[in-house]
């Protein structure tokens, strides 16, 4: 039985590899910004959107709400 709002070890395993894709995806958005390569800051900071998009869902899927606030 799963509690809404409550993380077991298979769920913050998961959320641990969403962490990381997010970081990942952020590290070469930083990189293409600090070296001023247009394209690919445009291209990383979809990537970057879409990992943290994907670890938004997941929490709301997990019944963890993040309030809109707290996002923008």
């Amino acid at each position: 039985m799963s509690v809404p709002g409550v993380l077991d070890d298979q769920a913050l395993r998961r959320y641990r590899e969403l962490l990381d894709a997010e970081d990942a995806a952020f590290d070469e958005l930083e990189h293409a910004y600090e070296e001023g390569d247009r394209v690919h800051f445009e291209a990383d900071l979809d990537a970057w959107r879409g990992a943290l998009s994907r670890k938004l869902a997941f929490l709301q899927r997990r019944g963890i709400d993040i309030p809109e606030s707290a996002i923008v």
